[in-house]
């Protein structure tokens, strides 16, 4: 289990949006709204529902299959690269939930989301720490650091970003592997770690962090799951939570 509750919210629940909500596909804007739902699929964050009066005409094309799910039956569409669904009756009426991957690139407002939509009831803070912290892999030391930037993300253990002055780049080899987040954006750089075996992909850093994570830019995180991490000192427990980078 995580060292934090999770935010949940019961499936099927919707709520309005308060953000503008816009897609792109092939260079242009193909939905633009300030009336979106959140609907909560699952527990741990929404998707959005889009009014289909502010998607882009072309943009859907009907192929006759229909998705039921707890809250109605949805018309399956083509939509991008992907599928959508448009709504007819129900409290989802004349809404459509796309694929995320259907649409090029998400914004609210003006700023872009990666992998899926924030979840409105859940944090994701970075505060510098003048703890000592310390990771380490097969008794070799990794990255030690009194100036971390501890990123604390509801549900989720908290994540020690260090600064790069701090991490032993010798045991540290860059990989291609790359990956976004919703609250931190699109990492820049991933690192695989080698001691006597090469231990694929286990730390990163966004160099261009979401404006809300500005104290991680530049920063090295471990993935302390299959790594020995301590702070001031004392062991702490490998999380078991989801990986979250």
């Amino acid at each position: 289990m995580s060292n934090y509750p999770e935010a949940i919210v019961p499936p099927g629940q919707l709520a309005p949006v308060p953000r503008r909500i816009r897609a792109t596909l092939g260079g242009r804007t193909v939905l633009d709204t300030t009336s979106a739902q959140y609907v909560w699929e699952i527990p741990p964050f929404p998707q959005y529902y889009i009014p289909v009066a502010d998607v882009a005409g072309g943009v859907l094309a009907d192929t006759g299959d229909t998705r039921p799910s707890d809250l109605g039956v949805g018309r399956v569409h083509t939509a991008g690269a992907g599928r959508a669904w448009l709504y007819d009756d129900g409290p989802l009426a004349g809404l459509v939930r796309f694929e995320w991957d259907a649409l090029d690139s998400w914004f609210e407002e003006d700023e872009e989301v990666f992998v899926h939509p924030r979840n409105p009831y859940s944090r994701c803070d970075a505060l510098k720490s003048g703890r000592r912290v310390r990771v380490c892999l097969d008794d070799v030391v990794l990255a030690d650091s009194t100036s971390t930037v501890i990123v604390f993300e509801t549900g989720l253990s908290p994540r020690h970003y260090f600064p790069r002055t701090a991490v032993a780049f010798d045991h540290l080899e860059p990989s291609d592997t790359e990956t976004a987040c919703p609250y931190k954006g699109r990492t820049s750089a991933y690192w695989s770690i080698r001691t006597d075996t090469l231990h694929p992909d286990l730390a990163w850093s966004y160099d261009f962090p979401t404006a809300a994570l500005l104290p991680i830019a530049g920063h090295v995180a471990f993935f302390t799951e299959k790594l020995d991490l301590t702070v001031d000192g004392v062991p702490v427990a490998r999380p078991v939570t989801p990986f979250s980078n």
